[in-house]
């Protein structure tokens, strides 16, 4: 379970890493295809904010990618090592993608988005967009993820069980 939860922490670092290389130094639209509509309607396109702030952009995004690949990673190595069979690994996948979810739902969306100055503080002309409402604007892509993480887990789960045992 120490594992589980450790991977689950490292999963929480790389998403908040991805966004805040994202957002705050690669700054390109693309990037933000979830946001809610009027977000981007508001948000100029950018050039660097200063020389050399997509590099460190996307080495924070890359970091957050190896983050993620180290906790599958760590859970995996930990399973190996304790014997792990498919539902062992199945529950262990799926309760780090749920955690990751739970983690987007109630820090990106409830905190980041309605309740800090996180996204102004890169994006000024957001001030003037009410966000008390968007809490929950994108809730049938949280339910599709909960319900795809489903069948991810148990190829991933039968996966480890194929080549590990």
């Amino acid at each position: 379970m120490v594992i589980t939860i450790i991977s689950i922490l490292m999963i929480m670092l790389g998403y908040f890493l991805m966004l805040y290389g994202a957002v705050g130094f690669i700054q390109d639209k693309r990037f933000f295809s979830s946001a809610p509509k009027e977000n981007l309607a508001v948000i100029p396109d950018k050039k660097e904010r200063f020389r050399g702030a997509h590099v460190i952009g996307w080495l924070i995004v890359v970091f957050a990618v190896l983050l993620f690949i180290g906790a599958f990673a760590l859970g995996i190595w930990d399973g190996v090592r304790n014997g792990f069979g498919f539902l062992k690994y199945f529950a262990r996948f799926l309760i780090m993608l749920y955690g990751m979810e739970i983690y987007d739902i109630l820090f990106f969306d409830w905190y980041l988005l309605c309740r800090s100055n996180f996204f102004i503080h890169f994006y000024p002309e957001l001030k003037s967009v009410d966000r008390s409402h968007f809490f929950g604007y994108n809730r049938k892509e949280h339910i599709m993820h909960f319900l795809t993480y489903i069948p991810v887990c148990a190829s991933m789960a039968l996966g480890c069980g194929l080549l590990f045992s």
